[in-house]
C-alpha cells in the first residue's frame, strides 16, 4: 500500500498550478461575459463559430460553470473532466484550422496538464486513482 498524505510543498505546488489555471479560466470566461465585443475583436477569424455576442456568451458559461466545479474540492474532479472536454473542442478548433502547433494547437494541452497536475499534486484521492511509481513492482 502506497502512502497517500499529501506533503506541504506538494499541496502548496498542486495550489499554485491549480491557481494559474483558475486564473486563466476566470479570465478568459470573464471576459466574455464582461465584454463579448473585445473577446470577438480578438478572436481569429476562421475558427467556423459565429462570432456574436450569444456565442460568446455560451462559450463562457460552457467554461465558467467546469472552473467553479473546480475551485471546490469536492467537485473538483468533475470539473476537470468537463475543463478537459472544453479544451479538447479549442484543441480540435485550432488543429482544423492550421494554427500553429507549440503555441496554438497544444496550448490546450499544456493547460490541461497544468489543471490535472495541480489536482494531482493536491488531492490524495486523486494519487490513489493513478499512482505514479519510480519502480516497477508488482
Amino acid at each position: 500500500m502506497t502512502d497517500q498524505r499529501t506533503g506541504k510543498g506538494q499541496l502548496i505546488a498542486g495550489h499554485i498550478l491549480s491557481g494559474l489555471v483558475i486564473l486563466f479560466l476566470l479570465f478568459d470566461a470573464g471576459l466574455k461575459l464582461v465584454s463579448p465585443e473585445t473577446a470577438i475583436k480578438y478572436t481569429p477569424p476562421g475558427l467556423g463559430w459565429p462570432l456574436d455576442v450569444p456565442t460568446m456568451t455560451m462559450l463562457a458559461t460552457l467554461l465558467l460553470i467546469p472552473t467553479l466545479l473546480y475551485i471546490w474540492p469536492r467537485t473538483a474532479i468533475l470539473g476537470a473532466i468537463l475543463i478537459t472536454g472544453y479544451l479538447g473542442g479549442a484543441i480540435a478548433t485550432h488543429v482544423r484550422i492550421g494554427s500553429p502547433l507549440f503555441s496554438h494547437c497544444l496550448f490546450g494541452v499544456y493547460l490541461g496538464l497544468m489543471l490535472w497536475g495541480g489536482l494531482w499534486l493536491r488531492d490524495p484521492r486523486l494519487r490513489a486513482l493513478i499512482p505514479l511509481r519510480a519502480g516497477a513492482s508488482a
